[in-house]
């Protein structure tokens, strides 16, 4: 055994006195002060700091990884204690939150003996914190007073799924190190998740989980999508799923999988061009947040709207989710198809420019990016109750960010604002354009 995979054993240990906090109650974050006090100032030397030893502990002399580890527990667990019960964090979330990274981090190291391979490795993280996870979630049920019969399987796998997804892409975006502030955001994310009131059906999220992975490794695999790429992804699909339903997922994968079709049609005609997609035309996080997060947020607007002031608003969330991606959908096939095209013109002036250069369009790309539109447009009216008329509406915004994208391609991409910004700003753009339009256009319902 290796000596990170018996220092992830350790730390996975430590996590397991989360599982603590039903029988503790005002006292759960106690086994976490203690932890963090002994490796702070006790634990200085010996078998048991060699064990929980990280690389630069042995400089300082003291056990940082896993004081911060047992800080960033200490700080979760003082939210399940919180007197009055509607401020207070669920102690499953609280186990989840912990389990999810302290038992992904343990499969990932056992993992690492065998392979140095990206997904494998996060193949591991996400198999060992899910399953950690999602039985931990149900101890606590349990342990709370649930009956066997009674246990919220399904959105106890649904917290862990999600809690393991983002764990794993922060862990991509930042070092080992950084565990407390990723174990502090998942449990922050699934807290407001879980205030949702969320019904979550065991087949719904064997499905979710199922497709979703399905197509991560799919994307992965035929190069479409980086790791963190797949993973924010695969991410964003089952939320979409849960929250929304196949409907609202539907035009989600119709964009991830056109988007990724056009961006490898004709890649090395593109390259020759200047106009390819950086890394081989694989998605990163940057790129698929920039499209896609205006996207999430509807979603979850959606799905907290039953609990808002005005219900009605699921009505316009269902216009904002619709318009971002016809937004997406209107802007990427603009410039995968447009880029192959010779003299393009600048938007702002008309005049001629280089292939490639921000802000430049053709006629051809921009009829491509009005049926890139019109597509989930069409897919709004059949799956998302939307009418003919909400229909162009939905067009309309996606054509309206498409030009936005274009816009500021012209004036402001480059040094000072980036691709992944200005693909946000479209996509944003196309959200407000398409329920401005249903608000003047529209009566009540899509």
């Amino acid at each position: 055994m290796t000596s990170r995979v018996r220092r992830a054993g350790g730390f996975a240990l430590v996590g397991t006195l989360a599982l603590a906090a039903p029988a503790l109650g005002a006292a759960a974050a106690a086994p976490f002060v203690a932890v963090a006090l002994l490796a702070a100032f006790v634990v200085t030397e010996g078998r048991l700091f060699e064990l929980f030893a990280r690389p630069g502990d042995h400089e300082d002399g003291q056990l940082n990884g896993l004081a911060g580890f047992a800080l960033a527990a200490t700080g979760l667990a003082l939210l399940t204690t919180v007197p009055r019960e509607e401020f207070r964090m669920p102690a499953t979330v609280f186990a989840t939150s912990v389990l999810v990274l302290s038992y992904g981090n343990l499969t990932e190291q056992v993992v690492r003996t065998q392979s140095d391979d990206p997904f494998p490795r996060v193949a591991g993280f996400a198999g060992g914190g899910f399953l950690a996870g999602s039985l931990g979630g149900l101890a606590v049920q349990f342990a709370e007073g649930t009956a066997l019969t009674a246990l919220d399987a399904p959105t106890s796998a649904f917290l862990a799924a999600t809690g393991v997804l983002v764990a794993a892409l922060l862990r991509t975006m930042l070092f080992q190190r950084d565990d407390p502030l990723v174990m502090l955001s998942v449990g922050l994310l699934l807290w407001g998740l879980s205030a949702l009131d969320l019904v979550v059906t065991l087949p719904e999220i064997a499905f979710a989980l199922g497709v979703m992975f399905a197509l991560g490794y799919a994307s992965y695999a035929l190069g479409t999508a980086s790791v963190p790429g797949m993973l924010t992804g695969v991410l964003l699909g089952m939320l979409t799923i849960v929250l929304g339903g196949l409907g609202w997922f539907a035009p989600l994968i119709a964009f991830f999988g056109i988007g990724a079709l056009s961006t490898k049609f004709k890649y090395e005609a593109k390259q020759e061009r200047g106009v390819a997609e950086d890394n081989d035309g694989a998605r990163g996080t940057g790129n698929v947040l920039g499209n896609a997060a205006v996207a999430l947020v509807a979603v979850v607007g959606y799905a907290a709207s039953p609990q808002l002031p005005v219900p009605a608003l699921a009505d316009l969330f269902v216009f904002a989710f619709a318009g971002s991606l016809a937004a997406a959908m209107s802007d990427t096939l603009s410039s995968e198809i447009g880029g192959l095209y010779d003299q393009p013109r600048l938007i702002t002036t008309f005049e001629r420019v280089p292939p490639g250069t921000d802000g430049g369009v053709t006629w051809q790309g921009e009829i491509a990016g009005v049926v890139g539109a019109g597509l989930i447009a069409l897919i709004a009216v059949g799956l998302l109750s939307v009418s003919p008329l909400g229909a162009l509406v939905v067009a309309a915004g996606g054509v309206g960010g498409m030009t936005v994208d274009s816009i500021l391609g012209a004036t402001l991409e480059g040094d000072r604002v980036g691709n992944e910004a200005v693909n946000f700003a479209a996509t944003l753009s196309g959200a407000v354009v398409s329920v401005l339009l249903a608000l003047l256009l529209l009566p009540a319902g899509p």
